[in-house]
């Protein structure tokens, strides 16, 4: 019996929705990462890019649980001397709530060209509405 390799040309991606209003931060992403990856179908090949896209609406309702909404901190660094920077879970859901969520999932998605391909396919927004209704997304439910 052979083994089925998916080929880039063959694949076909859809368009999922997920509504993060009252979801936990990190169960959410790690729902989102396989999706991204293409684990959740039957033609999964690991160097091909199989998954779908995800499209995320009401970013900014997501919680945390425990004291993570205080003490969760992001930290990156502006390649100049000294120069790290850490912002809090509270600031950065304020600014970007879009930001978090797509740090959330690209920690969980493989560190090489093709997860950074794979981020590509996030669609991540602040309120409800998104611009993205032409792709007919299927809402997937997500406890």
């Amino acid at each position: 019996m052979k083994s089925f390799i998916a080929k880039k040309e063959q694949t076909e991606h859809k368009w999922q929705l997920v509504d993060a209003d009252g979801l936990i931060l990190g169960r959410m992403a790690a729902k989102i990462a396989p999706i991204l990856m293409g684990k959740t179908k039957p033609t999964y090949t690991p160097h091909v890019d199989t998954g779908d896209y995800v499209i995320v609406v009401n970013a900014d309702k997501i919680r945390v649980t425990g004291k993570k909404a205080q003490t969760k901190q992001y930290d990156y660094y502006t390649h100049y001397p000294g120069g790290r920077k850490v912002v809090s879970f509270a600031d950065m859901m304020a600014k970007k709530p879009e930001k978090v969520i797509e740090l959330a999932v690209r920690r969980m998605l493989p560190k090489n060209k093709l997860g950074r391909k794979m981020l590509k396919k996030l669609k991540v927004y602040r309120g409800p509405e998104h611009e993205h209704q032409a792709q007919k997304p299927e809402k997937i439910e997500m406890s």
